[in-house]
């Protein structure tokens, strides 16, 4: 069984701190074994990706101390025995499974008096059921016509993820036609947000998907709430236009209100869900079951190469002890994330939840505090948007912040125009190209409003094309590394306490029983 111990107190730690700025990767992808290096520091991963770090301020000796870290705090011994059914979620006393809901890599796991394995497949298959007779019309509308549309409503996990991987997919299904339904979604309890949503749908022809794990989330009933009105004003019965994806302990469940009800389970954190129905329904009804299954056999094949000891076989356990060097060694305070990529467009949102509400912890596994810094802050925006947007912070700021460049060799739609000899992929791939060479290297000049100092880490994660398979892999990479960054740190990745204060106060500012700031700051907003 593996020992959950604080990083400082490893030998490996400590030798790990001696080693700051050691790389210049100016000298290294400026000079003559260039190519050699990018060629060397390269990971295939699932979903025919690869990731490359040949442009981090790494080399043998610090890959070595960082093999070194892995083993001593026995990394893929504890991703290993959360596969088994571990209680690894020490916050709330629960087992992590959202691995198992793409594939078994450990033993049985048995809760709640079931396989869970089994139950995960078995929901699979039903939401697989419900979206096959919403295609071929078996399942119809009041007046006998088919469903055209689909809407989710939810917060947070029940939102970031899903529609993540929905707007990564769409041009892809429209292209390989297998595009069903178009989707959309509701999440802010803004009320203008689910005003415009549902202003712009045809109700009659429209599922929507109610998200709650617990059936009891205030922002999420309240959009209910709205929906259901506009259902009513439609002249439509409620019943026939919406599904909910719950616990099976919930009040959502097995309620005469809904035309389904598909559950998931208190062992998958919401940021953690888009391979369970929370995903699985929207995408199903949007794409088809099969387009869903191979994004779950994305995941799964990559979860798998997540268990190799190996760090230069392990892109997810490399990515992740790579970050730990630059946050707690080179003290580095963020993480961009940069897809060159329209379609992931929401993933940096995505991951921004993902990764801050996993690792943004000051207390150990135990609840006690923390001599040293852990989660970075992450942001994003997909290229070549962003460079004419933060860039300039992350060229020429007094910040070094690490990036993540994600691209891919073939857009979705097969669309494209030359323009000046190439054509607008090639001119992507192109600036994702100067742009690591560009942070790495800089520029001399006698300006200094003109000069870069370079010395800017990045990695890149690429490959030929974005599509159902290759998007699983990216999210289980993803959801790998920050996993194995909480266990360097000795934290819980799978709790989010700090999502429940602000819940807790709402609800007491709603019932009036208020006293000093509180009172004081709600009579500003609410009369």
């Amino acid at each position: 069984m593996a020992t959950w111990s604080n990083a400082d107190t490893l030998s490996s730690w400590k030798k790990l701190q001696s080693l700051k700025g050691m790389v210049s990767i100016a000298d290294e992808l400026s000079g003559s074994g260039a190519a050699d290096r990018i060629a060397k520091y390269s990971i295939p991963m699932g979903g025919a990706l690869t990731y490359n770090f040949a442009a981090k301020q790494v080399n043998e000796q610090i890959l070595k101390t960082l093999a070194e870290l892995a083993e001593e705090q026995q990394l893929v011994e504890k991703y290993q025995e959360l596969l088994d059914g571990a209680v690894i979620n020490t916050g709330e006393k629960r087992m992590v499974l959202h691995q198992l809901t793409r594939g078994q890599l450990g033993k049985d796991v048995m809760a709640d008096g079931v396989n869970k394995r089994e139950f995960y497949i078995n929901e699979v298959k039903r939401i697989a059921d419900f979206a096959n007779d919403v295609h071929s019309g078996k399942l119809v509308n009041e007046k006998g016509e088919k469903y055209t549309t689909v809407c989710q409503i939810g917060i947070g996990g029940s939102d970031l993820g899903p529609r993540a991987m929905y707007l990564a997919l769409e041009n892809w299904a429209k292209k390989n036609n297998t595009f069903k339904m178009e989707a959309h979604f509701i999440s802010n309890v803004d009320p203008d947000d689910a005003a415009s949503v549902v202003k712009s749908l045809d109700i009659s022809k429209t599922i929507f998907i109610l998200v709650s794990k617990s059936g009891t989330t205030l922002e999420t009933l309240t959009n209910e709430s709205f929906v259901k009105d506009f259902i009513k004003k439609a002249g439509c019965d409620a019943s026939k236009h919406m599904i909910a994806v719950t616990s099976e302990t919930s009040p959502l469940a097995h309620n005469p209100d809904y035309m389904a009800a598909f559950y998931m389970d208190d062992y998958i954190g919401g940021r953690y869900s888009s391979t369970s129905g929370v995903g699985g329904a929207v995408l199903s009804l949007a794409f088809g079951p099969k387009v869903f299954q191979e994004f779950l056999d994305g995941a799964a094949e990559e979860d798998k190469l997540s268990l190799n000891k190996d760090i230069t076989k392990n892109a997810a356990l490399m990515d992740a002890l790579i970050g730990v060097y630059e946050r707690n060694v080179q003290e580095y305070p963020a993480t961009a994330i940069l897809p060159y990529s329209q379609a992931l467009s929401r993933f940096p949102a995505h991951l921004q939840q993902l990764d801050m509400e996993s690792n943004g912890k000051s207390v150990n596994r135990d609840g006690k505090p923390l001599g040293y810094v852990t989660g970075p802050v992450i942001f994003g925006e997909p290229g070549t948007n962003g460079q004419h947007s933060f860039y300039q912070l992350l060229h020429q700021g007094t910040d070094i912040i690490p990036l993540q460049f994600i691209a891919f060799r073939e857009n979705q739609t097969g669309e494209d125009v030359v323009i000046e000899d190439s054509t607008s992929q090639v001119k992507l791939c192109a600036n994702v190209t100067a742009q690591i060479v560009a942070f790495a290297c800089g520029k001399t000049d006698e300006n200094p409003n003109k000069a870069f100092a370079g010395g800017r880490p990045s990695s890149l994660i690429y490959g030929a094309q974005l599509n159902p398979k290759s998007l699983g892999a990216l999210l289980a990479h993803y959801e790998n590394k920050v996993m194995f960054q909480g266990f360097v740190w000795n934290v819980n990745s799978f709790d989010q306490e700090g999502v429940q204060l602000g819940k807790k106060l709402a609800k007491t500012v709603l019932s009036g029983n208020m006293e000093g700031a509180l009172k004081a700051y709600s009579s500003l907003l609410i009369k």
